[in-house]
Order: structure tokens, then sequence, then C-alpha cells
């Protein structure tokens, strides 16, 4: 038995759980509606107030699968009450960030800015020119901008230069060495 897919989601009152017949879950909250098509293989089912996972057999497939979809019904119940947000910070001289409307400026030392639009799922945020906050409802979509923006100007080795994700630790490489 999966050790993540035998747990049970709990839910709160506020949340919204519709399960249709071709295993397509829609969940809605306080802070927006997702929605995800789930394999036959599975079945879910909503129990007072816990959401429980169970599988067809015990073959390699539906065991991925298990813990998979429990994770994913996990994120969702939790993104439409709580949200997720992603920290970045910007490390080097002349490099910041602005928002211009809906749309992210980026100077990272390029000979031009870097204008970046997102969808209206996904909020950014420059509480201070060197970092970025991205939040929103959808985990996968958030890490998938995150990554987006740090692609911009990953961190290097030397100087630490770049777009990193907070906390992120960054391993230093020693420079050239002096000519003797």
């Amino acid at each position: 038995m999966s050790r993540i897919g035998k747990l049970p989601i709990p839910i709160s009152e506020n949340v919204n759980i519709q399960i249709s017949n071709d295993n397509t879950v829609t969940v809605k909250g306080p802070k927006g509606e997702l929605t995800q098509k789930f394999s036959d293989r599975i079945k879910i089912k909503v129990d007072a107030g816990e959401i429980t996972i169970n599988r067809q057999s015990d073959e390699k497939v539906d065991r991925s699968l298990h813990g998979l979809s429990r994770a994913l019904l996990a994120n969702m119940v939790t993104g439409v009450t709580e949200g997720f947000f992603k920290k970045l910070e910007i490390v080097g001289v002349g490099y910041k960030a602005e928002m211009k409307g809906k749309k992210l400026l980026l100077n990272l030392g390029y000979s031009h800015p870097i204008i970046f639009g997102v969808q209206d799922q996904i909020k950014l945020e420059t509480p201070t020119p060197t970092e970025i906050l991205v939040s929103g409802i959808d985990k996968e979509l958030v890490g998938a901008v995150s990554a987006k923006i740090r692609s911009f100007r990953k961190p290097e080795p030397y100087k630490g230069k770049g777009i990193k994700y907070a906390g992120e630790y960054i391993r230093r490489k020693a420079g050239k060495a002096a000519g003797a």
C-alpha cells in the first residue's frame, strides 16, 4: 500500500468537491476553482470531511498512480484554501525587477530589458527591486512560472549573480588563480 496514497485528505467546510463520471474532480474554495482529470484506475470518495483514494489492483501502474493522485488532489485542496507562493531573489549590481501594469520588467545585465507577462491565475509582486513573489492556487503553474523567471539569468557559480529561489544555496567555485 502506498504510504502517501493511503492517507486521507482533510477538507474544510468552505471547500466544495464534485466528482464526475469520467473521474474529473472539481475543487471550489475561497480562492478559486481547480479542475483535474484522474485515471479511471483510481477511485476517489468523499466521506465526512475527508477524501480517500483507492486503487484497483497492486500492479506497478496502479501503485504509482495511487500516490500521485493523492498528492495532486491534496495540492488542489490546499491551493483553493491557502494558495501557493514562491519567492525569488535577484543578486547582482544593476539587476532589478519592477511591475509595469500586469507585466514584469526585468533588468538583468543584458542590452535590453526583459518584459514577462503571465496568465490571470498567477499574481506577481515586487516588494523590493531585488525580490519577486509568484503566487497562485495551482502549485504546478506557480513552480513553472518561477522556473521560467529564474531561467532568464540563472545564478552563476563565481559571483552568485542571477535570479535564485529564496533560501537556495549556490555552490561557489574558486576564481582564476593569480599568475605567478
